[in-house]
């Protein structure tokens, strides 16, 4: 299975649409790109091979695999990139602001359901590319998605 995340560089954070079988699933949060710098940039575009991970902290959660210069980026909740993200990505249900989305849990539960029900049976992996255009869900830049 394919997720694919596309994204929308800010100079605060960087917004993305989560696609899956070609629907918008949720929207993401993450860092601004400053050239991979670990702890304060998101991750670079790419291909990366998704696995479930277990910790204190965030209970389970997603790995993204082989990212360039970087370990443990994870998907997990989070409705702050600035706060509470260090290069991971984190999905939220409405973006806010650059950077910024609200509730992020419903939204990481929904993404963990359909990763969950596929990765006993397929390795999933995620795409993560620039958004080349308006996404039919983008209104005025803003992405949203109902749950």
């Amino acid at each position: 299975m394919e997720l694919q995340l596309l994204r929308q560089y800010l100079p605060n954070g960087t917004n993305g649409s989560l696609i899956h079988n070609g629907k918008l699933l949720c929207n993401t949060i993450e860092l601004p790109w400053l050239n991979n710098l670990p702890g304060r940039s998101c991750i670079p575009e790419g291909r990366y091979k998704l696995t479930l991970r277990n910790s204190r902290r965030f209970g389970q959660h997603l790995l993204l695999n082989e990212v360039s210069n970087r370990t443990l980026i994870l998907i997990h909740p989070a409705n702050s990139a600035l706060l509470e993200l260090r290069g991971c990505i984190a999905p939220v249900s409405m973006l806010t602001g650059a950077g910024r989305g609200v509730f992020s849990k419903p939204a990481f539960g929904k993404l963990m359901a359909i990763v969950m029900a596929a990765i006993k049976h397929e390795p999933v992996f995620l795409i993560i590319k620039k958004q080349q255009h308006d996404h039919p869900t983008t209104v005025g830049g803003t992405h949203t998605a109902v749950l």
